[in-house]
């Protein structure tokens, strides 16, 4: 993968190009002391040790997220602060100490406001999906820019970006990145339906593959109405994004609404970190591969489900000892799978 081709699939290159054809957005541009803060670093003009985890002071002197009166700061990295102490940082509210961003936190709740009032945020490339856990509702819907933060400062897909999203590039600079930063906050749409949005693979500009694009769910409507998507999605790959997305190798996401029209939700560079979903990479970069026709792959029953356990926490907080619940529920799990695979040798054995 070349940096270019990883630069095109930014949200603030392409979007312009589909702004017709994909969820309206507004782009922020970030500053260095924002994406320190959103990295956890420290001023390069300071010796101070690397700051605690607050949430940025509100300009506007409420917080959408109130704080106790007793002194912790729930919204921090969830370490008391030591009552006993009696250092000069004692004295200093966590309030006090906050950052505070009043530019970047006025632009986000006009374009809050102008966007409906609640959005999804993401950086250039990624969504903060990994950090959804810490959510008040387990969702990337956000209301507030105090709600927008938590969820970027959380999140390592967003620490990735930041600080590594070059390193795949096989003509990445050894210098230190250079790529500007932007805050992208996405209209929310409650009624987005996980089993009508897809990926697109493109090879050489020619669409040879097409995959659910959530793979942990099997659900019956995909089926039946493959022989209807797949002539919908080629002919918007023809007529909107062959000719303007500028690579020649890439993946598109894209989405169904229930009036049967296709909409653009991402563009991510073929291989390195991008997810192929129901393929191989291998099968993918086979040539002649989609030569044929294009290939389009969905889960075709309950046994197709790709593994995926989810929860409202990362799996590394679960309790999945003895007497936790979870073991009971793990080995419900595997019994149900086990009980599914006969039963399909059994049908098949029957046929």
């Amino acid at each position: 993968m070349k940096e270019a081709e990883l630069l095109r699939c930014q949200i603030q290159e392409w979007y312009p190009l589909f702004k017709p054809y994909t969820i309206k957005t507004h782009c922020h541009p970030l500053s260095d002391p924002f994406i320190r803060y959103l990295l956890g670093q420290s001023d390069p003009q300071s010796s101070a040790d690397p700051p605690r985890f607050l949430l940025p002071r509100p300009a506007s002197g409420h917080d959408p997220l109130p704080r106790t009166t007793a002194r912790i700061d729930p919204t921090s990295s969830l370490s008391p602060i030591n009552s006993d102490s009696n250092s000069d940082d004692d004295s200093q509210s966590p309030a006090d100490a906050a950052p505070s961003f009043p530019d970047l936190e006025d632009a986000v709740n006009r374009s809050i406001a102008a966007l409906g009032g609640a959005v999804l945020p993401k950086l250039n490339w990624s969504s903060p999906k990994d950090a959804a856990w810490i959510s008040s509702d387990g969702s990337l819907r956000c209301t507030s820019f105090s709600e927008i933060a938590l969820l970027l400062r959380s999140s390592d897909s967003i620490s990735h970006d930041l600080s590594q999203a070059l390193t795949f590039c096989s003509d990445a600079s050894l210098g230190p990145p250079t790529t500007p930063f932007y805050l992208a906050l996405r209209k929310w749409y409650p009624s987005l339906r996980l089993e009508m949005e897809f990926r697109c693979f493109v090879r050489r500009r020619r669409l040879i593959a097409i995959s659910q694009r959530e793979v942990t769910t099997f659900y019956p409507v995909l089926p039946d109405r493959k022989d209807e998507i797949q002539p919908l999605i080629e002919r918007f790959f023809d007529e909107v994004v062959r000719e303007r997305f500028g690579s020649e190798d890439y993946t598109v996401d894209v989405y169904l609404t229930s009036d049967g029209r296709v909409k653009v939700v991402d563009f991510n560079p073929w291989g390195a970190f991008t997810l192929p979903l129901m393929f191989e990479w291998e099968e993918l970069d086979e040539e002649g591969f989609g030569e044929q026709g294009v290939e389009f792959r969905v889960i075709e029953g309950r046994q197709g489900v790709r593994p995926g356990l989810k929860t409202a926490v990362p799996y590394d907080y679960m309790d999945t000892g003895e007497g936790s619940g979870w073991d009971q529920f793990l080995r419900r799990a595997d019994e149900e799978l086990r009980k599914q695979a006969l039963d399909i040798g059994h049908d098949h054995g029957d046929g």
